[in-house]
């Protein structure tokens, strides 16, 4: 299994060191905190926030990923030169139907040269 890079996992004042490098890896779930069971609604993968990564022919993000605690939703992938070989932050809008009970959401990207990174965990509360 790869190893996998977790922000929260690293000490406080190496995220300061690194934080450019931290930043323009790590992937973050933007939805609602709460939906309603059996309707579709957007969850946004966005990787980085303030930092983006970039896009070389042997330097890109190649897939971000949207799970369920262990249950792959969605995935997009990408090819070098996506984002016309400029520096971005890869972004993907996944519609998906809420399903019975509540949601714990997870977002997983791969760099490339730099591994596979998750983002911390998001609490989707289903009603």
């Amino acid at each position: 299994m790869p190893r996998v890079f977790k922000v929260t996992d690293i000490e406080q004042e190496e995220k300061e060191i690194k934080k450019d490098y931290f930043d323009r890896h790590t992937p973050v779930v933007i939805c609602a905190d709460e939906v309603t069971k059996g309707e579709k609604f957007l969850v946004k993968v966005r990787v980085g926030t303030d930092y983006r990564h970039p896009d070389d022919f042997n330097h890109f993000i190649n897939f971000v990923q949207l799970w369920n605690r262990e249950t792959l939703l969605a995935e997009a992938r990408f090819l070098p030169g996506t984002f016309g070989n400029q520096p971005a932050n890869p972004e993907v809008d996944f519609y998906i139907v809420a399903p019975q009970v509540s949601m714990n959401l997870t977002a997983m990207c791969l760099c490339t040269q730099h591994g596979l990174w998750s983002s911390e965990a998001k609490a989707v509360k289903v009603v």
